[in-house]
């Protein structure tokens, strides 16, 4: 499942945009502006998760059964592409085990520091933006593909549980279209922390 978020989300399938595809037409939409294009991919995909969250809880319980797994799917998938989108943005190489496996912790929001400290992975490395991909020993990205499943489908227990107001006809689409958002606007964060500017970096740098 972790693996389908992050080949469908960064690569692209059939009409689904890839990651670079989708950062390179906000750059040239922003003119260029960096920034403004981070913000422009975060409004894109708010709205097409809202969309998404709303349909799922509007027809209430009598469709609730095979919507919400639906819902959950294309919610991580798109929320892969926004993250892997953000991180193109600012200078990162999407080709890179170690870019694609901290794109994949951001889906856990504020967790993905305690995930990626785990297997050795502390703050992002000046190495990971360049453009030859490195290899990750296949046990750390065994672990960390493993931690994020077990707390997304930990999650989605939690969100059939305590969102319970989703099983009720029109009610269900308003709850639905909140806790999306709610969720993205998290995992927006975890992805600009996890993925400084690049350039930004290096002025710092020197000035030291």
């Amino acid at each position: 499942m972790v693996g389908a978020f992050r080949d469908i989300g960064l690569d692209g399938k059939a009409s689904f945009s890839s990651a670079e595809r989708v950062a390179q037409r906000a750059l040239a939409n922003a003119g260029n502006d960096a920034d403004a294009a981070v913000d422009s991919v975060i409004r894109r995909h708010r709205r097409g998760i809202t969309a998404g969250g709303f349909a799922t809880g509007l027809g209430g319980i009598a469709t609730l059964a095979f919507l919400l797994p639906a819902n959950v799917f294309e919610f991580y998938v798109q929320a892969t592409r926004m993250v892997g989108a953000i991180a193109k943005l600012r200078g990162y190489d999407l080709n890179d085990d170690e870019v694609r496996t901290r794109v994949l912790a951001s889906l856990v929001g504020e967790e993905s520091g305690e995930i990626l400290d785990h297997v050795g992975l502390g703050p992002i490395a000046g190495a990971a933006s360049k453009q030859v991909a490195k290899r990750l020993p296949k046990v750390q990205l065994s672990e960390v593909t493993k931690a994020i499943g077990v707390r997304l489908l930990k999650r989605f227990g939690l969100r059939s549980v305590r969102l319970f107001g989703k099983a009720i006809p029109g009610l269900g689409g308003l709850i639905g279209a909140w806790s999306d958002r709610r969720q993205l606007k998290k995992i927006a964060l975890a992805a600009q922390k996890s993925f400084p500017q690049q350039q930004q970096r290096s002025r710092r740098a020197r000035r030291a």
